[in-house]
């Protein structure tokens, strides 16, 4: 998912350039409701399996690969400002260090990644949350279609961005074809280590996923009804 210096024009990079500035400094005070002494380490930890996931890609098909953007999941466990300032982090530091993105295409990368694929991931799960009942067994699923919807969002954040100010020989066209039908499958693997990670941690320490915080009260609320009743 990473976009490559080039293929944008100056002025579309600079324009994501301030929009992923603008969401970091807006994520800076988000943060502040979301973390801290319990969460603060999970965040440092989200960060490092971010980076891992992201540097292993895994086969989709007709010699295409994909890997994990992360988004969904590390919004999913310490929340959306939070998972923006992760995403965000992990994303610098690969184009400083390994040249994974380039570094003028490092706001788009942001815009697309930390932004638009953590949040198209968390508002998915929190509309799917808001109408099917709060079941704790519910989260995994709805974690695993979060991931799923998060990386064609991103792709198709990045079909928008091209037909501004696209800049290699490829046809607006075939790069929508491209984009979001590869990305829907790497959407699915997306979604399954989402769900996987998600269903792993509630099961040891299900107070560490703060999207499922309103589950655990629902069943805490039951559990105290069934016991006056």
């Amino acid at each position: 998912m990473h976009v490559p210096d080039g293929f944008l024009d100056l002025a579309t990079s600079a324009a994501t350039g301030a929009v992923a500035a603008g969401g970091i400094a807006l994520a800076l005070r988000g943060a502040r409701r979301e973390l801290d002494d319990r969460t603060a380490p999970l965040a440092g930890l989200t960060a490092v399996f971010v980076f891992a996931g992201q540097m292993v890609n895994f086969p989709v098909g007709a010699g295409t690969s994909g890997h994990l953007m992360g988004g969904a999941l590390a919004a999913l466990l310490v929340g959306p400002w939070t998972a923006t300032l992760v995403v965000s982090v992990v994303l610098i530091v690969q184009a400083l260090l390994f040249g994974d993105g380039g570094l003028t295409a490092l706001g788009t990368n942001i815009t697309l990644i930390a932004l638009v694929g953590v949040w198209a991931g968390w508002w998915t799960f929190r509309v799917l949350s808001r109408v099917l009942p709060r079941r704790i067994g519910l989260v995994p699923p709805l974690a695993f279609v979060a991931g799923l919807v998060s990386v064609p969002a991103a792709a198709l954040a990045f079909v928008g961005l091209y037909a501004v100010g696209g800049q290699a020989p490829v046809e607006l066209s075939t790069l929508v074809t491209a984009m979001v039908g590869w990305h829907t499958v790497i959407g699915v693997g997306e979604g399954v280590i989402t769900a996987l990670v998600v269903s792993s941690v509630l099961a040891v320490r299900p107070d560490l996923v703060l999207a499922a915080a309103p589950y655990r009260q629902a069943t805490e609320l039951e559990i105290r009804e069934g016991a006056t009743a």
